[in-house]
């Protein structure tokens, strides 16, 4: 070969490793096809529950059955989260959800949107999360304040069937709000939309994809009725322009996003039934309600640049429901069982067998129910609450205590209560701490607190007040079924994510006698449930004390017109 020829090839050689790759161009007139597998909101799910539903192993299961599916047509499925796989279950909060992303790694995740409980623990935590994982935690919306740069990996790139798929992660910018505020001093949350715009613009400068995809924890709101909460998914879609991201796989709200009618949920999806996800402003919208319950699946084909939804559905994961009948009661599959994977049950077996040493073991008993289901806390006064309030105000010998509808996660049966039982009510590890105030001074931080909005995690829950609240005020306010004497110095008990501003309540961690007694939340819990069993329901049970005028931006705990009202009282300090 000739010397010229041999230099010309060298030269060409060094002008292609130098430039950087063009995005691979989709080929006209050919159909591609790729599907999208999602879940959401695992909170430590990674064990089926006590009726064998859900769980990482039969969904490992069924996402094995899916991929071969599309394998045997040339394909493969691109599988997301969209976050919070912290905080629910003791064994996995125990273990700092190590289980959880071990077992996500099994099931072959792709990538996640990082959640705003995935800030429940220190940034260290997180950190040696991400170390576990085997795929990105995303959030392009994450900044450190001190730096001004992101603290995570604001979006990933994938090849299916030889489409280039962009991923972008975002967080709700609620995060800062509803977490606790000790794990953000460096952190700040910038508005999910504008951080979507400037990462979809510099994906089309630089890498060209051919679909981009929102993996988010932002919520899913009706026709943007997002009340207290900040805006979510939908509200993203409508406010960029059309078509801007082809598909938004959410979280956060906790929904089975499957559409009635336009602009309206499905109130009461039954498992197995058709799913028609969202659309808004050429924005499909997805979400697959909560713990692994469902997988969603997404169907897609891509034909000269136009992308199409052909199918998509919520695949149980061995959810059932309870029948009745005159041999007694049992709990009934929607859909046929499905087999839990060895190597999956193999792997988390060791981490549940240690977290249930842990956590088996028998504190207390209560003749009833104890409310803390998340349709009733956000919503309404109840025992639950009550109960864990009264702990707090035996510990700290304070007049009334107060807390977040949000922060009791679960119920409990009548019966025996563990240890783990405690723990899924309160999973925060937050501690207790009190203050004293003037009357004056409670009569204004009531004001604030009274009126949180129903259907959000600020919803306040109260012990030993009864009060009329306005929308804007509270009247009629009496501590212990006494009158609120402005100049009466009274000790109010709270948890420290309240107390720094967490859901915006008044900060009043920097007020003269505060006291973080240092004690954590579930703690307080378990030794009032040990010191006081067998609990009696009934001396926890709410009547009425918490009173919405009509109105008020509530609806009201009781019917009666406001002056008709009677000072109601728990038996437990009447």
């Amino acid at each position: 070969m000739p010397v010229l020829k041999k230099s010309l090839i060298s030269v060409l050689t060094v002008a292609l490793l130098s430039t950087p790759l063009m995005a691979q161009a989709w080929v006209k007139d050919r159909t591609y096809k790729f599907t999208v597998l999602h879940t959401n909101d695992h909170h430590g799910r990674f064990w089926p529950n006590e009726h064998d539903e859900y769980g990482l192993a039969a969904q490992k299961t069924m996402m094995d059955q899916i991929r071969y599916e599309l394998q045997a047509h040339g394909g493969t499925p691109l599988i997301l989260s969209g976050g919070d796989i912290n905080t629910g279950v003791p064994e996995s909060d125990l273990q700092d959800a190590e289980p959880d992303f071990r077992g996500m790694n099994l099931v072959g995740y792709d990538a996640m949107a990082i959640g705003n409980h995935e800030f429940d623990n220190p940034l260290t935590v997180l950190r040696q999360q991400q170390k576990w994982a085997k795929f990105p935690l995303l959030s392009a919306n994450i900044y450190q304040k001190s730096t001004g740069k992101r603290l995570f990996q604001p979006y990933a790139l994938f090849n299916r069937m030889g489409l280039k798929i962009a991923v972008i992660g975002l967080i709700t910018d609620d995060t800062a709000k509803i977490g606790n505020p000790e794990n953000f001093t460096d952190i700040l949350f910038h508005k999910p939309a504008t951080e979507a715009k400037a990462v979809v613009k510099e994906l089309r400068a630089k890498e060209k994809p051919d679909v981009i995809i929102a993996a988010t924890h932002m919520g899913h709101y009706d026709n943007v009725q997002h009340g207290s909460n900040a805006p979510g998914d939908v509200e993203m879609a409508r406010e960029l322009p059309a078509g801007y991201l082809d598909l938004i796989v959410g979280g956060h709200s906790q929904d089975p996003v499957c559409m009635a009618k336009e602009n309206v949920k499905q109130a009461d999806y039954v498992p197995g039934a058709p799913c028609t996800p969202d659309r808004q402003n050429g924005t499909w919208i997805v979400q697959a309600h909560e713990w692994g319950k469902y997988i969603g699946r997404a169907d897609f084909t891509f034909l000269n640049g136009k992308l199409t939804l052909e199918h998509y559905e919520l695949v149980p994961i061995n959810l059932k429901h309870k029948i009745t009948n005159a041999d007694g009661s049992s709990w009934v599959s929607y859909t046929p069982e499905i087999a839990k994977n060895s190597a999956m049950q193999k792997l988390l077996t060791p981490f549940q067998k240690k977290g249930e040493a842990q956590l088996g073991v028998k504190i207390g008993s209560v003749n009833g129910h104890l409310e803390g289901e998340r349709s009733k806390v956000r919503f309404v006064q109840t025992n639950m609450a009550r109960l864990i309030l009264e702990g707090q105000i035996d510990r700290t010998k304070a007049d009334f205590a107060v807390m977040s509808g949000g922060g009791v996660r679960d119920s409990i049966e009548e019966g025996s209560i563990t240890y783990k039982d405690v723990l899924k009510v309160q999973p925060f590890g937050n501690t207790l701490v009190y203050v004293d105030m003037k009357g004056s001074e409670v009569e204004k931080y009531l004001a604030v607190v009274a009126n949180k909005q129903v259907n959000s995690g600020a919803y306040a829950q109260f012990s030993r007040v009864s009060l009329v609240a306005d929308g804007t005020g509270v009247s009629a306010v009496k501590i212990n079924c006494q009158p609120l004497d402005a100049e009466k110095t009274y000790r109010i008990a709270t948890l420290s994510f309240n107390a720094t501003g967490g859901d915006g309540y008044p900060v009043i961690d920097n007020l003269p006698g505060y006291v973080n007694t240092g004690f954590v939340d579930a703690e307080v819990l378990k030794q009032y449930i040990e010191s006081h069993s067998p609990l009696d329901v009934a001396q926890y049970q709410p009547a009425g004390e918490i009173v919405y005028q009509k109105g008020g931006d509530k609806p009201a705990e009781s019917t009666k017109p406001v002056e008709d009202e009677k000072p109601l009282v728990p038996k437990k300090w009447r």
